[in-house]
C-alpha cells in the first residue's frame, strides 16, 4: 500500500512538472507560430495551432526591411552585451576582491556605500548621466551605450561575498612565492572562481541584451539601435506589423537561449556561496 502511494505521488509530481514545462513553452510557441504566419492568420477570429501555410519568407522580409536595420541592431546588441559583460566582470571582481581581502580602515564603509547605491532608483541618475554622456559627445556611440553601465553594485556584492569564502591557504601560498595582490588575483583567484564569473557574466549579459530605456535615449541614430529598440519600432501609432514583430522577437531571444543553455549550471554553482558571512 505504501509503495502504491509513492508511485501515485511520483506520478502527480511528474504530471505537475510536465504541465509547468508546457506552460513555460507557450510564449515560445506563440513567437514561432505568429512569426511564421500572415497578418490575416494572426488576427483571424478562429485560432489554429499552426496556419496551413508557414511563411518562412517573413525571416527574409525582416532582414530586408529598410526601415528597421535588424542585422545592425543584432550586431550592436551583441557588441554591447559582450563588452559590458567583460568590463563589468573585470571592474566588479577587482572591487569585490579588494573589499574582501585588502586590509583597509574604511573597507566596510565603502562596501555599505556601494550597497546603498542599489536603493537609488535609476530614474534619479538617468538625467545627470545623460547630460554627462551628451557633453562628452557620446550620443549614438558604443561608448555612450557601454561605459555608463559598466559598474554593477550587485555584481560587486556577489564577488565580495564569494571571495570571503575563498580558501586563504591558496593566497598564502601565492604570497610565499612572492606574488602581490594583483598577481594573486589574476593567477590564483580568477582560475579557481570560474563558476561565479560565469554566473555573474550570464546575468549581466542578459541584462545588457534586454536593456531598452538607455539605448533608446542614447542610440538616437538608426545605426546605433539595439535589438530592443528595433523591436519597439515595429509598433507605432499608425500601424503594428505583427508578423515582423513576432519573428524579430523570436530571432532576438536565440542568443539568450544559447547563452543560458550553455551556462545555466554555473548560475547555481556560482551564486550558492554568495551569502557567506564574513
Amino acid at each position: 500500500m505504501y509503495d502504491a502511494w509513492i508511485r501515485v505521488g511520483r506520478a502527480l509530481r511528474l504530471s505537475l512538472l510536465i504541465a509547468l514545462a508546457l506552460l513555460f513553452l507557450v510564449p515560445f510557441y506563440l513567437l514561432v507560430r505568429n512569426g511564421l504566419s500572415a497578418e490575416a492568420d494572426i488576427t483571424a477570429p478562429d485560432w489554429t495551432f499552426f496556419p496551413s501555410t508557414l511563411h518562412w519568407s517573413n525571416v527574409t522580409e525582416l532582414f530586408e526591411d529598410s526601415t528597421v536595420p535588424m542585422a545592425r541592431a543584432l550586431l550592436n546588441s551583441a557588441l554591447i552585451a559582450v563588452l559590458t559583460t567583460l568590463g563589468t566582470l573585470l571592474l566588479a571582481s577587482l572591487a569585490g576582491y579588494g573589499l574582501a581581502r585588502i586590509p583597509y580602515r574604511y573597507a566596510q564603509h565603502v562596501f555599505y556605500a556601494i550597497l546603498g547605491t542599489l536603493m537609488i532608483p535609476a530614474a534619479v541618475t538617468f538625467v545627470p548621466t545623460f547630460v554627462l554622456v551628451s557633453s562628452l559627445g557620446w550620443v549614438s556611440t558604443l561608448r555612450g551605450l557601454i561605459v555608463p553601465t559598466l559598474f554593477s553594485a550587485f555584481a560587486c556584492f556577489v564577488f565580495r561575498q564569494y571571495f570571503l569564502g575563498f580558501p586563504r591557504e591558496l593566497e598564502d601560498a601565492a604570497r610565499v612565492d612572492g606574488l602581490g595582490y594583483w598577481r594573486t588575483y589574476w593567477r590564483v583567484v580568477v582560475p579557481n572562481t570560474r563558476p561565479v564569473f560565469a554566473a555573474v557574466g550570464t546575468i549581466v549579459f542578459i541584462g545588457a541584451w534586454n536593456s531598452f530605456l538607455w539605448p533608446l535615449v542614447i542610440g538616437q541614430d538608426r545605426q546605433a539601435w539595439t535589438v530592443q529598440v528595433a523591436l519597439a519600432s515595429f509598433t507605432t501609432s499608425q500601424v503594428i506589423r505583427l508578423h515582423e514583430l513576432f519573428i524579430a522577437a523570436a530571432v532576438s531571444i536565440l542568443p539568450l537561449l544559447v547563452v543560458f543553455l550553455f551556462l545555466q549550471r554555473w548560475i547555481v554553482a556560482g551564486v550558492e556561496r554568495s551569502g557567506i558571512d564574513e
